[in-house]
């Protein structure tokens, strides 16, 4: 059963900085990309950042660009959000995600962790 387990999220002031780990375990997992989505209440849940498994190759929403990194350590199966200059839209629960073949489908799932920026 693959599992993924996030951490790191919080309460910051605007501009401040949080970074998200998401760790992701199981005797099966295999990965071809990893993002993070994000969902702020009343709101749908939305792309945040996507790094492919293989190249590290990233993919960032336009509002996010300059300000968030996402990147992955191989050896410990584990993807991280890094966010700077952190402004009040940027509260939601955030989640990590895992797509085996295709992008069009992730597979897995994080229970999400809350990250709240205050003005």
């Amino acid at each position: 059963q693959v599992q993924l387990v996030e951490s790191g999220g919080g309460l910051v002031q605007a501009g401040g900085s949080l970074r998200l780990s998401c760790a992701a375990s199981g005797p099966t997992f295999s990965s071809y990309a990893m993002a993070w989505f994000r969902q702020a209440p009343g709101k749908e849940r939305e792309f945040v950042a996507r790094i492919y498994w293989s190249s590290g190759v990233t993919y960032y929403r336009d509002s996010v660009k300059g300000r968030f990194t996402i990147s992955r350590d191989n050896a410990k199966n584990t993807v991280y959000l890094q966010m700077n200059s952190l402004k009040p839209e940027d509260t939601a629960v955030y989640y990590c995600a895992a797509a085996q073949r295709s992008i069009g489908r992730y597979d897995y799932w994080g229970q999400g962790t809350q990250v709240t920026v205050s003005s």
